[in-house]
């Protein structure tokens, strides 16, 4: 689409094109926030005072006030003038993000904060805003079309970047904020199978680990994680002939012989010989592929080429998982993960933050313990109860029927984010929406998950919630940056 260059929206239109709704959603947000912030960071010693600059929620006033400033002149700013600028910001954040470690001070073993004067700023909460911006207008560009591999290559090229640099900040929760962007991609047209192969590796990841002590009965030397990867990589990989080849006889005539010959090795080692299974199962899986080749070439469908590079790499992934596990991922991170699983049992260590956070949500109650009235937090027992695990606050003042409205206004706030999207006119708009739709659902879902311990503690804020500045700003930048946008979509013409 076409912008029409001598039409700019301003004044009376301008506030009549913006999303008010959406807008509103984020000043209850800020508000519900800056309260959770009061009960996280209130003191007993404190004689009540909860607007003293001096205190943690006074600031968060501060930050607060600053971000509706920082809106109110985003949406007077043109956004064409944005677009424009999107190869500049992107640019400009990649070489503060590589110039960070360099800068920042160590802060519990992150180098990602950059101290200025009094204050603290973390570049990887607005790159994620210029990154959205980039990919955006190349996505834009005139037949650009993600589900060619050129295309699909650059656009996660320029996703990874700025992810391999917050890494070299020892930054991997911030790093895998980014991943959320493939939610974008499939939505302009990424290959679902690329997609389902993430989530298979996810489950072959938690299977395999999860059930890597526990040996299979009556069979030496396999355990029931591999076992169960191994299954699963034979039935995924059936599933996969069925959708995008539709030639079921020959996914069945691979799951039949793939089940009696497994069916026949376990009953061969636990009643006649004991045998290693793991090779059948492994040659099983080998056999599918070089089938899956053969009709590749035969047939001159590359589609069942495709299908057996996933089994292959289902292989890989799996056998390399452990390798990654215990000899990449730091102790704290192999610990956590441990932990998660059900493996380890630390409530001093790594499941502390996890067990106070359950504990303080779960004395809240139905209707929770009121404003400033939490005991766990007021005792200071959740560490970074008001950043990472704000989210038990809520849990402990507000009880169920806090936690409930809060995720409600987040489901309505991200279900608005959809609806905004998809009326873009043209792809910038559409693409840079599903970015910042798909930043908020991450966020929301995992940091709500590790506190109630369903997903690894990886250290990201709550939007709106976290106390500090560099989110509270990066969040809204996101945010308005895209209402501005859509305020312009009336000015759209082909």
């Amino acid at each position: 689409m076409r912008r029409n260059p001598n039409n700019n929206i301003q004044g009376p239109d301008l506030l009549s094109s913006i999303d008010w709704f959406t807008v509103l959603i984020y000043l209850m947000l800020l508000a519900m926030g800056w309260m959770s912030v009061c009960g996280a960071s209130y003191d007993l010693d404190m004689g009540g005072s909860i607007v003293d600059f001096s205190t943690r929620s006074g600031m968060q006033i501060v930050w607060i006030g600053t971000s509706l400033l920082l809106g109110t002149l985003i949406l007077m700013t043109d956004d064409r003038l944005i677009e424009s600028l999107s190869y500049i910001i992107y640019l400009a954040f990649l070489v503060l993000l590589a110039v960070t470690p360099f800068l920042a001070r160590d802060i519990k073993g992150s180098m990602s904060w950059i101290k200025i004067g009094s204050f603290s700023i973390q570049p990887a909460e607005f790159a994620k805003f210029g990154t959205a911006l980039c990919v955006a207008k190349v996505m834009s560009v005139y037949e650009f079309n993600v589900s060619r591999w050129r295309d699909f290559i650059i656009s996660v090229a320029l996703i990874i970047m700025p992810m391999v640099l917050i890494v070299l900040q020892r930054e991997t929760g911030s790093a895998l904020v980014y991943s959320a962007f493939f939610l974008m991609l499939y939505r302009e047209g990424m290959p679902g199978s690329i997609l389902f192969s993430a989530v298979a590796a996810v489950i072959y990841f938690v299977v395999g680990v999860r059930f890597s002590g526990e040996e299979l009965i009556g069979v030496p030397g396999m355990t029931l994680g591999q076992t169960l990867v191994l299954i699963l990589i034979q039935v995924f990989t059936v599933g996969m002939i069925f959708v995008y080849t539709k030639d079921r006889q020959i996914g069945w005539r691979i799951l039949r012989w793939g089940a009696f010959g497994t069916v026949m090795a376990l009953l061969f080692s636990r009643y006649v010989y004991r045998c290693n299974v793991m090779w059948v199962l492994q040659g099983i899986c080998a056999v599918t592929i070089l089938y899956l080749i053969y009709r590749s070439l035969r047939d001159n469908l590359a589609r069942y080429f495709y299908i057996a590079m996933f089994a292959l790499g289902s292989l890989c992934f799996f056998y390399s998982a452990n390798f990654v596990l215990n000899n990449v991922m730091k102790p704290h991170q192999q610990t956590r993960i441990r932990v998660l699983l059900g493996l380890e049992d630390d409530p001093r260590g790594a499941g502390y933050n996890v067990i106070q956070a359950k504990i303080a949500i779960g004395s809240g109650g139905l209707r929770g313990k009121g404003f400033l009235n939490g005991t766990q937090t007021k005792l200071k027992y959740v560490p970074e109860q008001d950043t990472d695990f704000i989210f038990c606050t809520v849990g402990e003042e507000e009880g169920f029927v806090g936690c409930a409205i809060v995720l409600l206004l987040f489901l309505t706030l991200i279900l608005r984010l959809i609806h905004l999207a998809e009326r873009q006119p043209y792809t910038f708009g559409r693409v840079y929406g599903y970015c910042v739709m798909s930043v908020f659902l991450f966020h929301v879902f995992i940091n709500v998950g590790m506190v109630l311990g369903l997903t690894p503690v990886i250290g990201i804020p709550l939007p709106f919630f976290s106390y500090g500045g560099s989110s509270l700003w990066g969040f809204t930048i996101l945010l308005f940056v895209f209402l501005r946008i859509d305020a312009g979509r009336n000015r759209m013409k082909r």
